[in-house]
């Protein structure tokens, strides 16, 4: 008996070496087929790389002196985004309002893409950050407005922000002396912890 159940454990323990062989097998030709069309998927990218001095020529004389106009938009962007940031470093901890997490509104993942030459890479790095950073602004400004002054305007506001349909309609002293302190703490769950 004692021998069988010998057998029949080794018969399992190789059994269980010839699975795992299998699965590592699997893995393997599967983490190879993945970089294959990983490399492949990178080739048909890159054909769509238009090269610097190409995209230089195709590009009309106007667009390029004008770049230093817009590349100039670095130092307000720079300078905003250094406001905003010590801003609410100061202010929001007194009032109790919760910290905008600057990494959600700044994203750089475009200079990823193979298809981009360096100017196009930059040009994406660039509107990144200045959107980045409007949207960053605002958020800080709209927490700021729904702490001070959560007041809708008598006219109609064209792309309000997010916490704007919370705010008290305009003209209603009433719900605005009750519900202010209340509204004051009512933040969406984006905060940072």
């Amino acid at each position: 008996m004692k021998q069988h159940i010998d057998e029949l454990l080794a018969r399992i323990e190789a059994l269980q070496n010839e699975l795992e062989e299998e699965y590592r097998q699997a893995r393997e030709d599967w983490e190879q087929k993945k970089q294959e069309l990983a490399d492949e998927f990178l080739r048909q990218q890159r054909r769509y790389k238009t090269g610097l001095f190409r995209f230089l020529l195709r590009s009309r004389l106007l667009v390029i002196l004008s770049a230093p106009v817009i590349y100039a938009g670095w130092i307000p962007f720079l300078l905003l985004d250094l406001f905003v940031t010590v801003y609410q470093a100061i202010c929001f901890p007194i009032y109790r309002i919760p910290k905008v997490r600057r990494r959600d509104y700044l994203v750089f993942d475009r200079a990823d893409l193979p298809y981009l030459n360096a100017i196009e890479k930059f040009n994406c790095f660039y509107c990144s950050y200045g959107n980045g950073v409007a949207a960053y602004f605002r958020e800080v400004a709209a927490r700021t407005e729904q702490y001070w002054c959560p007041i809708k305007h008598a006219r109609r506001v064209k792309a309000a922000h997010d916490h704007y349909p919370k705010f008290f309609d305009y003209g209603d002293a009433e719900a605005f002396q009750q519900g202010l302190n209340r509204l004051r703490r009512q933040y969406d769950d984006s905060a940072e912890k």
